[in-house]
């Protein structure tokens, strides 16, 4: 365990409808046993990041712990500046696409060991327009999936389970788009076009089986058809698709059109009808603690 002073802990109270209570009562017995002193900062849902930034002007943090899901992640990441400050995953959220993504374990005691480690990767962050994606965004069908489970009574797995069908009959797929990269202009219709800098989504879904999340690129991925074959390769980690129905390519910077309104989705939450959107890597990378 690395020498630690002071930790600042960030819950989210409502993210993925979990009760937080014993989960932060055994994190702050362990950083009482190791005389590491620590501050909690309770989300609200108003002036969050207002919030944050004070606590983070007033005092120097050498961790900080996060209790939610991607949404409360992103919040931090978003006014998070100094890249020094390692941050430690404790999934409790809805969507935890990028818990996933860096395997980090169910168990709380091994959150613990990873969070109070030494061992952590900088990853890349997309700028998509004025917001930060850190893992996953996309248009089309999955967007649509998203919205319609969002409007759902019914969270996890299971909830996304019993809005496929729904989603599937009301699509209005596919989707045509115009994508501006490296000089090139290419026109593309498909069922959804991902920007990825990950390998899955936080149902497990592979679909950018090659990602890394830290080599200064990203991938835009477009499903060109519904294909069941491929659909089950993403649920099987599968690491070859068919490219006459999937096509990935890397770019560190794209421009994309939509010919009419499309469903759009960044890291699990829905971002209502876009159509064009700029995606970029951003200048600032995220330390995040992994196993």
């Amino acid at each position: 365990m690395e020498n630690l002073q002071k930790v600042l802990i960030i819950v989210n109270p409502i993210s993925g409808n979990i009760d937080k209570t014993d989960i932060v009562d055994r994190i702050v017995s362990v950083l009482n046993e190791k005389n590491i002193a620590f501050e909690i900062y309770k989300t609200t849902g108003e002036n969050d990041h207002a919030e944050i930034v004070k606590i983070l002007d007033r005092q120097k943090f050498d961790r900080i712990f996060v209790l939610g899901g991607d949404g409360t992640l992103k919040m931090l990441a978003e006014v998070l500046k100094d890249e020094t400050t390692a941050v430690a995953l404790f999934p409790t959220g809805s969507a935890n696409g990028l818990s996933v993504n860096l395997n980090i374990p169910d168990n709380l005691n091994s959150q613990i060991d990873i969070a109070l480690g030494g061992n952590k990767i900088s990853i890349d962050m997309l700028k998509i327009e004025d917001e930060i994606c850190l893992h996953i965004s996309d248009f089309g069908l999955n967007a649509e999936l998203i919205k319609n489970y969002e409007a759902s009574a019914i969270r996890g797995k299971m909830g996304y389970l019993l809005q496929s069908l729904p989603t599937l009959w009301e699509s209005r797929y596919p989707f045509d788009f115009t994508i501006k990269y490296n000089d090139k202009e290419i026109k593309r219709s498909g069922v959804f076009l991902a920007f990825s800098n990950a390998q899955k989504y936080g149902t497990g879904a592979v679909v950018n089986p090659n990602a890394k999340m830290d080599d200064g690129i990203f991938e835009v991925l477009i499903f060109k058809d519904f294909d069941v074959k491929e659909i089950l390769k993403t649920l099987s980690n599968e690491i070859e698709f068919d490219p006459n129905i999937v096509e990935i390519f890397p770019v560190k910077e794209v421009e994309v059109f939509c010919h009419q309104p499309v469903s759009f989705q960044i890291d699990g939450e829905y971002c209502g009808e876009k159509e064009k959107v700029s995606v970029k890597l951003s200048t600032r990378k995220l330390p995040i603690l992994i196993p």
